[in-house]
């Protein structure tokens, strides 16, 4: 029960973190400074709720480095290419895009690791396709959609993908406290962010972190959170079952959207709810047999 529990909270959380950064970008924040706010406040918080792990749980460094690559793609490079996709798309449809990252894994462990393929991963992408063809044909889309969003959301979908796989090929055997786990992802995105912004955009950061702080807060707070719930899931359920909840997230993503601006803001049709279930429902069919 406490496995479903946590991934379920980490699917509302990350559904909750979409809308927290669309409500940032709306207050006029940088989205470039943004992508450093949200992992650094989301490290900081995730280590003050790991504090009692680190005194009661052994820990292992070495354990711990596949967590921090995968860190450094997923939230990290992926990070600023999330909040433009949100930016450009919305966040009901960039996190509906998102949620075919689970097609995408399987593809990658068919090619690499050499994982089977079965007629219910078969069906799984059948459904995810038929989701992303059904948000394709969408007749109306909010004044602020742009078709560049879409690319940044499927390219978020696919470090996601590879992000999975890091962590399962390099982290079978390797069993640290979750939250200390977590941490480290946490800051090796803060740090890859970083460094971004200091080469590319250094330009006026000193004024446009002020803005940019306040606005992307609450997103940071809502990372870090759902990165402890996603890997406090793992470590005590199968795959199998936390994966199918924590992609709920695109679905939450869409009835946060609506209550707080509104099924007409947003354009949330008929379509775009269709395409959001068919693709869930894909991702868990996929995800179950992994």
């Amino acid at each position: 029960m406490a496995a479903v529990f946590y991934a379920a909270l980490s699917g509302a959380l990350f559904g909750a973190l979409a809308d927290a950064v669309r409500h940032a970008l709306r207050r006029g924040a940088d989205p470039y400074v943004g992508a450093v706010v949200v992992p650094g406040v989301a490290v900081l918080v995730a280590v003050l709720v790991s504090v009692p792990s680190l005194a009661v749980d052994e820990i292992h460094p070495g354990d711990l480095w596949p967590f921090a690559l995968a860190g450094l793609l997923v939230p990290g490079a992926s990070q600023l290419l999330f909040i433009i996709a949100v930016r450009d798309a919305g966040p009901s449809r960039a996190s509906i895009l998102i949620g075919t990252a689970p097609l995408m894994s399987v593809g990658i462990a068919l090619a690499i690791l050499g994982e089977p393929f079965s007629l219910v991963l078969a069906a799984g992408t059948a459904l995810v396709v038929a989701g992303g063809v059904t948000l394709g044909r969408e007749r109306a889309r909010p004044a602020h959609f742009r078709l560049l969003g879409v690319a940044f959301a499927l390219t978020c979908a696919g470090l996601f993908a590879v992000r999975d796989n890091v962590v399962r090929s390099a982290a079978r055997d390797a069993h640290p406290p979750a939250l200390v786990a977590a941490d480290v992802s946490l800051a090796a995105a803060a740090l890859v962010t970083l460094t971004y912004v200091l080469v590319a955009r250094r330009t006026e950061l000193g004024s446009r972190l002020r803005v940019a702080l306040p606005a992307f807060a609450p997103a940071g707070i809502a990372l870090a959170l759902a990165y402890d719930s996603l890997f406090a899931a793992f470590d005590r359920g199968r795959v199998s079952i936390v994966a199918p909840l924590n992609a709920t997230q695109s679905l939450w993503a869409v009835l946060f959207s609506a209550l707080i601006y509104g099924r007409q803001a947003e354009l949330i049709g008929r379509r775009l709810v269709v395409a959001g279930v068919l693709i869930l429902a894909g991702a868990a069919l996929i995800s179950a047999v992994r």
